[in-house]
């Protein structure tokens, strides 16, 4: 079988697109060396072939790659298009978060003149009393998104081995958490209130209550632009002379492994006395 051609650097490059410096960089990071160097010159070749290598960079560093990923794209031709949308999924969310993200510092940053008023619609519902499985803890905002699943990780067990889950579980604020402030917060499980005496694990009961609540999407639970959720609780309550009658809480009632990043995920919930 007849090879096929070299190239000099600067037919290649305008062939695939390329300028010659980026040529160069993708040889330093590995991505794209030459077949042949001049030992003489220092003159780069490179086969016909490795066309379609190239181009394929360009498009990828079209979706702004970094060049260790287009690396590993390169590398497993089987995989590619895998990670090419684990790549593309990772920026969605990261968009989304970032939305959510500017519009919370808008808020933030016009004060007075900033509101929430139409971010967030704000119902009220009853819950009724609660047998809980609870593990508290002194936490920071950059240790809750890990410890959350993993607490739920350790409770669910329990609760499936005592009748299963009998509501969403629940995340209770009973402190701030903040730069300033770690809490504590407690994850909550709820289990069969008959079930009160065979539990092995920390629980308590969650008495009845009536919560005004924001529903959010999973985007918008990142920190700290959920915080505007829970001003627009804590301001719908105050605008309508409901004093709070407990902690606030997260809700968490969807699958968070099977939501995308705009889908609803959480509800913001504050007690409310009678």
């Amino acid at each position: 079988m007849e090879e096929d051609a070299l190239l000099g650097i600067g037919v290649f490059a305008r062939r695939a697109r390329l300028s010659q410096k980026a040529l160069r960089l993708y040889d330093r990071q590995g991505l794209l060396p030459p077949d042949r160097v001049d030992p003489a010159t220092g003159y780069r070749y490179y086969r016909e072939s490795r066309l379609g290598d190239a181009r394929l960079i360009v498009r990828l560093r079209g979706l702004d790659m970094p060049l260790a990923q287009v690396g590993a794209v390169l590398a497993a031709p089987a995989e590619a298009a895998r990670l090419v949308a684990a790549y593309w999924d990772g920026v969605e969310r990261r968009v989304a978060a970032q939305r959510e993200l500017a519009a919370h510092l808008r808020i933030h940053l016009l004060g007075d003149e900033g509101t929430t008023d139409g971010m967030y619609e704000i119902g009220t519902r009853e819950v009724a009393r609660q047998l809980v499985l609870v593990e508290q803890r002194h936490i920071t905002p950059e240790e809750l998104p890990d410890w959350i699943p993993a607490a739920l990780g350790r409770l669910a067990p329990v609760a499936e081995a005592h009748g299963g889950f009998y509501g969403d579980p629940f995340v209770v604020y009973h402190g701030e958490v903040n730069e300033d402030g770690d809490g504590p917060v407690e994850l909550c499980v709820p289990v069969d209130p008959a079930r009160e005496g065979a539990l092995p694990a920390a629980h308590r009961i969650e008495p009845a209550r009536v919560e005004a609540y924001a529903r959010i999407t999973k985007a918008q639970t990142a920190y700290p632009q959920i915080l505007s959720a829970y001003d627009a609780v804590y301001a719908w309550a105050n605008a309508r002379g409901r004093a709070p009658a407990g902690s606030p809480r997260e809700v968490y009632f969807a699958d968070w492994s099977a939501v995308g990043a705009a889908d609803p995920a959480c509800d913001i919930a504050l007690p409310l006395a009678d």
